[in-house]
């Protein structure tokens, strides 16, 4: 039997008796990677007879500061981009189109700007908050971006490890890396190549959610990992996942491994690294694996702490993400010729609509509630739905990012689509699993292809009817997955893709499902409305009303899209205003 096979014996054999897995499981005993995931997941379900533990209450003394900065490093500012870029939004999905920005402090700019700066303040009283690009579960956001950057004109003259701080949309230099060094690292990739890293401090979020932090954190990097590859796309650069780095040589390369800048302050778990090209040139996935640095690099900053004081321990947080950390690995390599072009997808590839790219980034917010009557064109549906499909090519913007074949797969509940009768729906986002997911799926459905559907779109109704009561019941109550447009339940490809890629990949399939969400909020933005992602619902019952019995599939995400309806209360202020602090 192959390790392969064994490992999936094994998951299938826990994924059958769930009742083994009690909630102090997790951290008695000596257990495989993949068994830590798989109790993790379930101890971290909610229940319509009890959510995953939390605190229960909002603890305001040791509220998490939302912006990380290190003392003592040397402060890069960057000038803010001047408005109103006139991308069109449709033309970053088509990537050939967009001819690449060089590299330089304005380039750099805008690309953070987009990818993971402020996008406006909101007040109400004395109380003020900001909205980023990148969204955030409770807007409490744990994602840290780092950069590894060549010598840039009026940034630095050496390469070097920066911090991006979102409040001062600047750099925090952290180290400066010699010739040598550089070449070390990014001699195998073209010229002008740079990196991204992405890191998690988990406290952020398990100050409200507790123990199901680590599936909220894991959301945000894929929100996050999208809005990077977004941001290239509008400067027509090429971004990759560098899925085979280590969790160890990432921290090393960002200095997140350094016990003595983080004395007392909340450490950030590495999460993943992107190689990103000013360049419309393939990138290949085989080059020499990136090291850790040797001795001699010379580290500035002290981290600052973010809440005086941590009044619960949430460990089961730190078991899993050390099940979850990768080894060095050889890059996935897998096949997509059998997925659809782009004119199977959308029948004439979209060359116009309603907004700039700049619109589209720099606006899009969160949904509070939905107004319960808006309905959408199908054509707006259908689109929204083509831009998650990976195509044959493997020039679908964002998913030429990531090398894995679609693991995520959406049940829908559709109330309001013009000429689209309300019920329950299915995408299936890779077209080997439609077979697969007719079997899992409850028998009763009726699996038709949607009328006047383009060819490519695996779009499907399973069941007619009325389905608000039912998708605000399974989102933990929450009105506002009934009064969208649709809202949606991502369905994951779980137990085999852990078997097939190790504990790691449970990472990864949040983050895809994170991207999912961010495509769709933008697509919602272009479309006139608004989305928002709902990370409350209850696991099983979800899993019921698509008739899954199986527990190799699991829900990791909800979504949901509408008319929204704004708060009066509020106040919009500007994101940056460099007259003043903000």
């Amino acid at each position: 039997m192959t390790k392969i096979a064994m490992t999936s014996h094994r998951l299938s054999a826990l994924s059958a008796e769930p009742t083994a897995l009690k909630r102090a499981d997790l951290l008695e005993g000596e257990s495989s990677s993949e068994t830590v995931v798989v109790a993790y997941h379930e101890r971290t379900k909610h229940h319509f007879h009890r959510y995953a533990a939390a605190l229960g209450y909002m603890d305001w003394a040791t509220q998490p500061d939302p912006f990380r900065r290190y003392a003592g490093a040397d402060l890069v500012r960057l000038p803010l981009p001047k408005a109103g870029c006139p991308l069109p939004y449709w033309q970053l999905y088509a990537s050939a189109t967009v001819p690449p920005v060089p590299l330089s402090l304005e380039s750099v700019s805008l690309f953070f700007r987009y990818a993971l700066s402020l996008t406006a303040w909101k007040q109400v009283g004395e109380t003020k908050w900001p909205l980023r690009a990148n969204p955030s579960s409770g807007n409490l956001h744990p994602t840290e971006g780092y950069a590894l950057l060549p010598a840039v004109d009026q940034i630095g003259e050496t390469a070097a490890v920066y911090h991006y701080a979102p409040r001062e949309h600047a750099l925090e230099r952290r180290a400066a890396l010699d010739a040598e060094r550089w070449t070390e690292l990014v001699g195998a990739f073209p010229d002008g190549s740079f990196l991204v890293g992405l890191s998690s401090v988990h406290w952020r979020e398990a100050w409200k959610y507790g123990e199901r932090a680590f599936r909220y954190c894991q959301h945000d990097v894929g929100h996050a990992l999208a809005g990077l590859r977004i941001a290239a796309a509008a400067l027509g650069w090429r971004l990759m996942l560098l899925n085979g780095v280590s969790n160890s040589t990432l921290s090393s390369l960002l200095g997140l491994d350094r016990e003595e800048d983080f004395a007392g302050s909340e450490r950030e778990e590495a999460e993943l690294l992107v190689l990103i090209t000013p360049g419309s040139m393939p990138l290949a996935t085989d080059s020499k694996p990136l090291m850790a640095y040797k001795a001699g690099v010379l580290w500035q900053g002290m981290a600052n702490m973010l809440s005086p004081e941590h009044g619960v321990a949430w460990p089961v947080i730190d078991e899993v993400a050390q099940a979850t950390r990768r080894c060095e690995s050889t890059p996935i390599k897998e096949d997509f010729s059998g997925f659809p072009s782009e004119d199977e997808l959308f029948g004439t590839p979209v060359r116009q609509g309603l907004l700039s790219a700049e619109k589209a980034i720099l606006g899009r917010r969160s949904a509070v509630a939905m107004d319960g009557s808006t309905s959408i064109s199908r054509a707006a549906f259908f689109r929204m739905f083509a831009r998650l499909i990976p195509t044959h090519e493997r020039q679908g913007m964002p998913w030429d990012a990531i090398p894995w074949r679609p693991r995520i797969h959406l049940g829908l509940f559709v109330h309001r689509v013009d000429g689209l009768v309300p019920g329950l729906y299915v995408l299936v986002r890779d077209p080997d699993k439609i077979e697969i997911l007719k079997r899992v799926m409850g028998s009763e459905f009726c699996w038709q292809r949607v009328p006047d559907c383009p060819p490519g779109l695996p779009l499907y109704l399973l069941k007619e009817g009325d389905c608000r009561a039912l998708a605000i019941t399974v989102s933990c109550g929450q009105d506002i997955a009934g009064d969208g447009a649709f809202s949606l339940a991502m369905i994951a490809d779980y137990m085999d893709s852990l078997a097939s890629y190790g504990a790691s990949f449970y990472r990864n399939l949040f983050w895809e499902a994170g991207m999912v969400g961010q495509i769709l909020y933008l697509e919602a933005e272009e479309a006139g409305i608004r989305a928002t992602g709902i990370g409350c619902y209850f696991d099983d019952p979800v899993h019921a009303a698509f008739g899954i019995a199986s527990r190799e599939w699991q829900s990791f995400y909800h979504f949901t899209v509408g008319g929204p309806v704004d708060d009066g209360r509020l106040s919009t202020l500007p994101a940056y205003n460099f007259e003043e602090e903000q």
